[in-house]
Formats: C-alpha cells, structure tokens, sequence
C-alpha cells in the first residue's frame, strides 16, 4: 500500500465523475510534471510553457461556469488540487491563482465586456492572471492597504507597491485591489499598462517552483471601464481569497499523501540490522500516526467540499480546513524527512521539498494565527485582532 487513503478506502468513496477527474489530473502530474519537477525546483523556475497544457487539461477556473470553464464540482476542483500539490505546491499555487482569485474575481465581480474579453483565455491558459492584494506591509491586514485609485476625469490612476504576487512577473492582468475615495475597488490591469511593472522575488527556500513578485504601479492610467462594478469594499477580494484557501484544503493532503507514500516505499526497501527499517516498530509508529492524522485531514475536506456543493460553507469552516490540513501535512512531510534519513536531504526524495513548501502555505492565503483567531471569532463572538 502506498496510497495511505486507501487504508480507510476514502477513494472508493466517491462518485466516479470525481475518480476520473481526480484520475486525469493525476495522469497529466505523473507524464508532465514530475519527471521535470527536480530540475525546476532546484533552479528556481516555474514552467510557464505548461500553461496551455494546464489549460487543456481544464483546471484552469474548472468550477467557474460558462466562458470556456467547466462548471466542475467543489469536490472535483478539490481532488484536482490534491493531485497538483501531489507533485509539488507550485503547481496548485498557479492553478489556485489562476482560477480562484485571478479569475473568480473577474467572474464573480467584473462586468460581461471583462469576462468576455479575459476568462475565456485566462481558462485556456492563453492568459496569465494574478491577484494583487497583499502589500509590503499590510499582509493579514489588507484594510491598511496604501495603493491608490484616484479618479482623473473618466480614468482611474492607480499608485502602489503590491508583494508575494504568485505569477505575478509572468502575468499578462493582474485585478489589483485598492483605496478609493468609495472605500477598497478593484480594477484589471492589463500587465502592459504603462507604469506597471513586476520584479520575480529571488533566493527562495521554499516554493521554488513557483513565482513570487512584486508589483508596482507608478501612475498607471487605467478607463473607468477597468474597475470590477461588483466588487465593493474588503469583503470582494476576501471572498475571493476562501476560493482559494478551499484548495489549499485539499491540496495539503496531496503533500501529505505523496510524502508518506514515499516514506512507505523508501522503509520497505531500505534494510539495517538484517531486515527493512519498515519491520521496525518506531517506523511503524510513525508511520501509523501520519496515516491516521492525513486520513482525517482528507475527510475533513471532504466534509467541507459537501457544505461548498451545497452552498452552505462558511469562512471559518474553511479556516478550520486550511489551519488543520495545512498544519498536519507539514509535520507529517518533517516526520517522512526523518524515516529518509540522509537522504531524505536531497531532490531524489519528495519529503522536504513538500516540508519547505508547505512552510510557504501555511503562511499564505492566511497564517495560521490568523485562522486560529477567525476560529476563536466564531467561537466566543470576539474579535481578538481588532
């Protein structure tokens, strides 16, 4: 056994439209990604060629309806995002980005002329899209944010420094959140608008994979049709960052499970003392306790994907999933790392690659203090961050 769900047989079950799915992504991981994922991971690059394939592949806003998405289920985006942080988080991260904050934006708050001219590229991954929200230093604080949109006759100019932008140096718009006299609007911003730019974020340890950049707007003269009519005040991009966060959930038990998978066979072929280290009963141990903590992370998620199909789910039960999921999947990838032994070190072994990206997710879409307090919130009706 080297899939740990199946020791519960969560896969079996569920619906077969979202085995396939599931069985799709995960085919297109192992052909496409994982064979090149050591080279990209250790020079720092991700592999932008691959987005018309991700966008032929159809998980690019998969659970968005009409403009050339599939209006998937929850469940089904979910288990594809297992899949793709299966392999590495950079990989979820780009599809994360893409459809549920890039995209659901323009999809949830942008006029017909917006997502007519942007999803239906965006979904065939013709177009690459970013999110600019988090500044420099204003993080699980956006309220404060300092970008600016002053209004100029019939134009917006917009002026501000955004940060940890995922895609965001390779993006082609970017919807980008900022202070107006109305309060907080957003606005797409073709990347190519005089006064844009974006800086790739360097020397990383941890979603090496992946792009991280700065965004600056210096003067950026946008038309009033670039705002998103829909979107007023903090409540639009938050909403579109629980879209987000909802992946995270299901991708979090896709390190998970691939880290003990690799674990499992490393122990099973791996002798000392005359027998597998897997014969021993401190591997055993760990083993068992990481098998358990990723079989519950997985129900958990299950659980939440429901209450989405269903229309029910709430914020802080997405916080209770991500802070969980996100929590137990790195110790369970550090506790991998341990059974690896040395070579646990290196890019042959997939552990500490998931532990040093997860270090990244635990942090993003919202630290896990920040979800600590969302959840004491709805527990005791006091808001302990304000």
């Amino acid at each position: 056994m080297t899939d740990p769900l199946q020791l519960l047989d969560i896969p079996a079950t569920l619906p077969a439209d979202e085995r396939d799915i599931q069985a799709t992504v995960a085919r297109f991981a192992e052909d496409r990604l994982r064979p090149g994922i050591r080279e990209w991971y250790e020079s720092g690059r991700f592999p932008r060629e691959l987005a018309p394939e991700f966008g032929k592949l159809g998980v690019l806003g998969m659970h968005l309806d009409g403009y050339g998405c599939a209006g998937a289920s929850a469940l089904a985006y979910g288990l594809a995002c297992l899949e793709l942080e299966a392999a590495d988080s950079g990989f979820r991260s780009f599809v994360s980005v893409q459809g549920s904050l890039a995209m659901f934006s323009i999809h949830r708050y942008g006029s017909e002329e917006q997502k007519a001219e942007w999803l239906p590229r965006m979904a065939a991954g013709e177009a690459i899209g970013c999110f600019g929200l988090t500044e420099p230093d204003f993080g699980s604080d956006p309220g404060g944010m300092r970008t600016r949109a002053v209004r100029d006759g019939s134009d917006w100019v917009l002026d501000g420094t955004k940060m940890w932008i995922t895609n965001g140096s390779v993006a082609d718009v970017a919807t980008v959140w900022a202070r107006t006299e109305e309060g907080i609007r957003g606005f797409v911003v073709p990347t190519d608008t005089p006064g844009f730019s974006a800086r790739a974020v360097g020397h990383k340890l941890s979603l090496r994979a992946s792009i991280t950049a700065e965004l600056v707007l210096d003067g950026v003269r946008l038309p009033g049709s670039a705002m998103l009519p829909e979107a007023r005040g903090l409540s639009a991009p938050l909403s579109c960052l629980n879209e987000a966060r909802f992946g995270i959930v299901f991708g979090a038990v896709g390190a998970a499970r691939d880290s003990i998978g690799c674990a499992l066979d490393y122990a099973k072929n791996r002798t000392q003392f005359g027998k597998p280290i897997a014969g021993f009963q401190l591997t055993q141990r760990k083993l068992a306790d990481m098998t358990v903590s990723a079989g519950n992370a997985m129900l958990l998620a299950l659980h939440l994907a429901r209450l989405k199909d269903a229309g029910t789910i709430r914020g802080e039960q997405i916080s209770v999933g991500k802070l969980n999921n996100v929590r137990e999947a790195i110790a369970i990838a550090r506790e991998c790392r341990t059974i690896l032994g040395g070579s646990g070190i290196t890019t042959e072994y997939s552990p500490l690659r998931h532990a040093n990206n997860l270090e990244s997710v635990l942090t993003y879409e919202g630290t896990s203090e920040v979800h600590t307090l969302v959840i004491g919130q709805a527990l005791t009706g006091i808001a302990a961050y304000r």
